[in-house]
């Protein structure tokens, strides 16, 4: 039944990936927008848990590829973008098998979807910053690179009271050092990259996103994927089946490196 209603909410699903050779939609950005003021005996909507604030780790580097190889753990990290409702699927596959995710949302998305950060946090997950718009953040002006990184901050900083746990670039695997100074003079110390990329943003199905992250994985694993995607929801399970057949687990990012 999921993968029915993941592959059905795949045709009105919003381009969410980080490849660089994939333009994005700049019809997409949208201001943000305000719930409307309604008569008396409205009932405003209650507050969202709060986020962690940024994690810091002295010792560990600026930029974060993966966490400690001699445990038995990985981190699941997702470009946050794309259909609710698909995005929601794939939260609950995570919570069935008992794994915890880190989502590193587009602030144009949570304008948009508000509700998601709720949802995020509130099913024990991770939520962090990934630009505002999507854009080429290594390409950019100083100015607009921050402009990025700080649009996003700002969001999530209205839905959950932080900046969020981590930022991580977009439409790159890894920082410039502008953007790394820019990220930590915008409150994060860390940079989160990863060392296995899902291809998942590229639709090349549920199998071939199972296999290329199966591959891959090993303890300390930063893994890369997107939510917003069919395949993505449909290789979720058989991903955290094989993780569990060979003893590791998915935490959230600050529990992989802390």
């Amino acid at each position: 039944m999921l993968r029915a209603a993941a592959s059905a909410a795949a045709a009105g699903a919003l381009v969410t990936g980080c490849d660089p050779h994939r333009a994005d939609d700049p019809g997409a950005v949208r201001p943000a927008g305000r719930p409307s003021a309604s008569g008396a005996g409205h009932t405003p909507p209650a507050p969202v848990r709060a986020a962690r604030p940024p994690t810091r780790v002295p010792g560990l580097p600026v930029q974060i590829e993966n966490g400690p190889r001699n445990g038995r753990a990985v981190a699941l990290t997702f470009h946050g973008r794309g259909d609710p409702k698909m995005a929601t699927a794939l939260l609950g596959e995570a919570e069935r098998a008992g794994a915890k995710v880190t989502v590193l949302a587009v602030g144009d998305w949570l304008d948009e979807q508000p509700a998601m950060a709720r949802r995020i946090l509130d099913g024990g997950h991770e939520l962090g910053n990934h630009t505002l718009h999507h854009r080429n953040i290594c390409a950019l002006p100083a100015a607009e690179a921050y402009a990025e990184i700080g649009g996003c901050a700002d969001r999530l900083r209205k839905l959950t009271g932080t900046i969020g746990s981590w930022f991580r670039p977009s439409q790159t695997r890894r920082a410039t050092p502008l953007v790394a100074e820019l990220a930590r003079k915008a409150g994060y110390p860390h940079v989160l990259s990863y060392d296995v990329d899902s291809l998942d943003a590229n639709d090349p199905g549920a199998a071939a996103v199972q296999r290329t992250v199966l591959d891959s994985v090993g303890p300390g694993s930063v893994v890369s994927l997107h939510l917003g995607h069919a395949g993505t929801v449909a290789a979720l399970p058989p991903i955290l089946d094989g993780l569990r057949r060979r003893g590791l687990r998915a935490v959230t990012t600050t529990e992989l490196v802390t």
